[in-house]
C-alpha cells in the first residue's frame, strides 16, 4: 500500500492475493489479487478541478463538462488533464433551478433539469460542444439522468418521478424518455418518446409479467408510479434502465418506444463465504464478518459492455431506502420496530447487540415471507459490491467483499468513513463504501471496469474481460483523511465516473475522471 499526505493522491493500492483468503460464494470467482504489471494499467491522481457543483461531468475532447452551483454548466479545458482550466460558464437558470445529469457526444452537450417542483414534467436542454443552446425538451418528472447512444442519435432520460411525500399521495410516475436527437435540434414536435410503465400497473395488460420479486411497496402507489429508473446504459437498439428502489432492471426496445421486460435482481447471501460484511458501527474497528443477511443490489448506475457478441452489464449496488413523509423503509435490527422471526433466528438476542447486528439498518418491506409481521429473512439496502449481469438479469459475477477488505487494507483508521466525516467504521451499519457510479472501458486488448465507492471515496478497477471470472486490480483514492471533506483541495463523494480512451484523450492516454459531490471536485486519473 502506498499512502501519500498530500494534495494529489491520498492512496493507491493493489491488493495481495493473500488478503482473500476465504473461498468465494458459488456464482463469484475467485479474485485473483494483483495483476501483473505488464497486463493491468495502474491508475495515477493527475489533475483537479473544484466549483461549487461538480456532482456530475460529463467529457468531450480536451474539454470537460462540470455541473457548477445552481443550474449553470462549467466548460473546462482538459487539454492539459494536469492543470483543467474554466473557459466559460453556461447560465441555464431559465430551464430550471439545477442541473442533474450532463452527458456530450459527437459534438452535442446535454443536461437534465427537474421542475422547481420535482413531481412536475421536467427539462432536456440540447447545446453544442462550444455550450450554445440548440433546443430545450419537455421530459418526464425529476430527470435524473441521460446519455447519448453511440452515434449520438439518440438521448436516453431516466425520469426518476420519486415523490415528495406519500401523506398526502405525491408521486409522479417514473419514465424513460427517447429524444431523436436530429429531429430535436431540427425542431420537431415530435422529438421525444414517452416509454412509460403504465401497462404492468394492476389489471392492465402487462400486469402478469411484472415478477413478483420486483419491490413494488410505495404506499398507495400503482406500478408506474412506484417503478424509479435511476440510471440508463445503451447497447445498439437497446436500453437497460435501473429501477433502483425496485431492485430490477427494465430493458426497452429504443426502436419501438416500449418496456420489453422488467426483471428482479437475485439478493446476495452475505452468510457465503466470501460475501462478508462490516455490520456495526459500534464495535470501533474493522470486522468483516458473515451474517445471516440478504443485501438487496438497489443498483444506482450501471453500464454495459460486449464479449464474443454478448452483452453484459455491471451494476454499482448502492442500495437506496424510501424515506418520505408517510413511509420510512427502514429500521434498526436491534430496534422494537424490527422484530425476527423466533424460528428463522433462534440466536436473536444476540444477533440484535450493537457489536453484532443490532446497528444495521434493515428494509421493512423485504424479508417478512409469510405475512406474520416478524422478519423470516433480513434484507439490507445494497450489497457493497458490484456485480455483472447477464443481459437478461442472470447474475454472473460479483465482487464479494472486496471493496470492504480493499479499503480496510488502505484506510484501517478510517475504515468506512463517511463522505461528510473522517470517523472509523460510521458507515458499517448502513451500506460501507457504498458502490455507486460505474465506467467501463477498453485498455489495450482488455475491458476494465471502474466503480467510485461514494463514502470513503476512490474506486475500484477491475478486470472485466473475461466476466464470469473478474478480477481485482487495484484500489485508487484522492481523498485526503486530514482535511475537511468538503474541502475543494480533496475528493469526497464520488457520485459518477466517466471513462476515456486513449484515442479520445487529450493526453493519449487513457483517463478516469471522477465527479465528487461533497468537495464539489473532479479528479482526473491517468493509466
Amino acid at each position: 500500500m502506498t499512502r501519500i499526505r498530500s494534495a494529489a493522491i491520498a492512496a493507491s493500492l493493489v491488493l495481495p492475493a493473500t488478503l482473500f483468503a476465504a473461498a468465494p460464494p458459488a456464482f463469484a470467482a475467485a479474485p485473483a489479487g494483483t495483476k501483473p504489471a505488464s497486463e493491468a494499467p495502474a491508475f495515477t491522481f493527475t489533475g483537479r478541478y473544484a466549483n461549487g457543483g461538480a456532482e456530475v461531468s460529463a467529457v468531450l475532447g480536451s474539454r470537460l463538462y462540470v455541473i457548477g452551483d445552481a443550474a449553470t454548466l462549467d466548460i473546462v479545458s482538459i487539454a492539459n488533464p494536469a492543470a483543467p482550466k474554466r473557459t466559460t460558464t453556461i447560465d441555464l437558470t431559465r430551464f430550471g433551478a439545477a442541473i442533474t445529469s450532463v452527458a456530450a457526444r459527437d459534438g452535442y452537450v446535454a443536461v437534465a433539469l427537474p421542475a422547481a417542483d420535482k413531481t412536475d414534467p421536467g427539462t432536456v436542454v440540447i447545446l453544442d460542444a462550444g455550450g450554445a443552446v440548440l433546443t430545450s425538451l419537455t421530459v418526464g418528472a425529476n430527470p435524473d439522468m441521460l446519455t447519448f447512444d453511440k452515434n449520438a442519435k439518440r438521448l436516453v432520460v431516466a425520469n426518476e418521478g420519486e415523490p415528495n411525500s406519500y401523506a398526502p399521495q405525491d408521486d409522479p410516475e417514473g419514465s424513460v424518455s427517447v429524444i431523436d436527437v436530429k429531429r430535436a435540434v431540427s425542431g420537431k414536435k415530435d422529438a421525444v418518446t414517452a416509454v412509460t410503465f403504465t401497462d404492468f400497473n394492476r389489471g392492465a395488460a402487462g400486469s402478469a409479467e411484472l415478477p413478483a420479486d420486483v419491490r413494488i411497496f410505495g404506499p398507495g402507489a400503482t406500478v408506474a408510479q412506484d417503478l424509479e429508473p435511476e440510471y440508463v446504459t445503451i447497447d445498439g437498439d437497446r436500453a437497460f434502465v435501473t429501477l433502483q428502489e425496485n431492485n430490477a432492471i427494465a430493458e426497452i426496445d429504443l426502436k419501438k418506444g416500449r418496456v420489453v421486460a422488467i426483471r428482479a435482481l437475485a439478493l446476495k447471501d452475505h452468510s457465503a463465504a466470501g460475501n462478508g460484511l462490516d455490520a456495526s458501527d459500534r464495535d470501533g474497528r474493522v470486522n468483516i464478518a458473515s451474517w445471516p443477511v440478504f443485501g438487496a443490489p438497489l443498483p444506482d448506475a450501471v453500464a454495459s459492455f460486449t464479449v464474443k457478441g454478448s452483452t453484459y452489464l455491471i451494476t454499482a449496488n448502492e442500495g437506496d431506502a424510501r424515506d418520505w413523509p408517510g413511509y420510512a423503509e427502514e429500521a434498526r435490527i436491534g430496534s422494537g420496530a424490527y422484530v425476527l422471526d423466533p424460528t428463522a433466528f433462534p440466536n436473536a438476542e444476540a444477533l440484535r447487540a450493537p457489536a453484532a447486528l443490532g446497528r444495521l439498518n434493515a428494509s421493512r418491506a423485504s424479508g417478512d415471507t409469510d405475512g406474520d409481521g416478524d422478519y423470516d429473512r433480513i434484507v439490507t439496502s445494497g450489497t457493497r459490491s458490484a456485480t455483472i449481469w447477464s443481459a437478461d438479469s442472470t447474475r454472473i459475477w460479483d465482487s464479494g467483499d472486496i471493496l470492504e477488505r480493499a479499503t480496510a487494507a488502505a484506510y484501517p483508521a478510517n475504515f468506512n468513513a463517511s463522505n461528510e466525516n473522517n470517523i472509523l467504521d460510521d458507515r458499517s451499519d448502513n451500506k460501507g463504501p457504498e458502490p455507486e457510479g460505474v465506467a467501463v472501458g477498453e485498455i489495450g486488448k482488455r475491458t476494465y471496469a471502474f466503480v467510485g465507492l461514494e463514502r470513503i471515496g476512490g474506486f475500484a478497477v477491475f478486470d472485466v474481460t473475461d466476466p464470469a471470472k473478474a478480477s481485482f486490480v487495484q484500489y485508487v483514492n484522492s481523498r485526503d483523511f486530514a482535511a475537511d471533506p468538503s474541502s475543494p483541495a480533496t475528493d469526497s463523494g464520488p457520485e459518477v465516473l466517466s471513462f476515456v480512451s486513449a484515442k479520445d484523450s487529450p493526453s493519449g492516454r487513457p483517463l478516469v475522471v471522477v465527479s465528487n459531490e461533497v468537495s464539489h471536485t473532479v479528479s482526473i486519473w491517468t493509466a
